[in-house]
């Protein structure tokens, strides 16, 4: 599998095309130098990833809060989360879960991979290759976090606001 570096997430944001980018960065500066690995993702998984960040509970269960919910009744924890490789521009993920039955691996989105490791506080790894590959030094990254703070202020007001009514065809 190669050498890996854990890594943390530190924070999620808007490129300038107002894509979803979430930033990895290692937890140990002197393995894996000055630079972050910058993940683009889709909008409902930057809210997850956001909110399991921030400790805001949502109103309802998103899904990785369902996955949290159903293996902790499955009386299954999730050892860890490893960006494996990527391949053409994607990137691919896995979950390592410990179970009654031993340790199981799933493939995953790093979206999700993610979403699901920084609920239960479970490790991110990522493969060297990788960060050799994707990542950017520290200061190349110019984003906007407020920006990302509105969104997501706008997401819990529409949350506030929805009415199921609106949603019957």
């Amino acid at each position: 599998m190669g050498h890996m570096i854990r890594v943390r997430v530190v924070g999620v944001a808007l490129d300038p095309a107002q894509q979803h980018v979430i930033l990895l960065k290692p937890v140990d500066t002197d393995a894996g130098g000055d630079r972050v690995l910058p993940v683009w993702i889709g909008a409902q998984e930057a809210m997850s990833i956001f909110v399991a960040i921030e400790g805001t509970p949502p109103p309802r269960p998103l899904a990785h809060d369902l996955m949290t919910a159903m293996l902790g009744e499955l009386s299954a924890s999730v050892d860890r989360v490893e960006v494996t490789h990527l391949d053409e521009g994607t990137f691919h993920a896995r979950v390592v879960l410990n179970t009654p039955g031993g340790q199981r691996t799933f493939d995953a989105r790093p979206s999700d991979a993610i979403a699901l490791g920084s609920r239960v506080d479970a490790p991110i790894w990522v493969a060297d290759a990788v960060f050799d590959d994707a990542g950017v030094p520290d200061e190349a990254v110019e984003l906007d976090p407020s920006a990302e703070e509105e969104r997501v202020e706008e997401f819990r007001r529409f949350l506030d606001d929805v009415d199921p009514d609106d949603f019957q065809g």
